[in-house]
């Protein structure tokens, strides 16, 4: 029974740690744009039909493109 008594103020303390972290993080911006980096994770940047802005300013060269013709 006196755990108990350790273990209910331990888990207050613990609780509002955590409130304080979500907060933090939400005025940090961490939740601002929660769908770009799965979009991100799928764009191919190589792609040369995308616009230099979206490439993240890499040239590319037609002879490396994979999907190219090497004969």
């Amino acid at each position: 029974m006196e755990v108990i008594y350790s273990l209910i103020p331990g888990m207050l303390v613990m609780g509002l740690g955590m409130v304080g972290v979500l907060i933090w993080a939400i005025r940090r911006g961490q939740y601002d744009d929660l769908e770009g980096d799965g979009n991100r994770l799928l764009m191919d940047d190589d792609d040369p039909l995308l616009p230099g802005e979206m490439r993240k300013g890499r040239k590319v060269d037609a002879r490396h493109w994979p999907d190219a013709d090497d004969g």
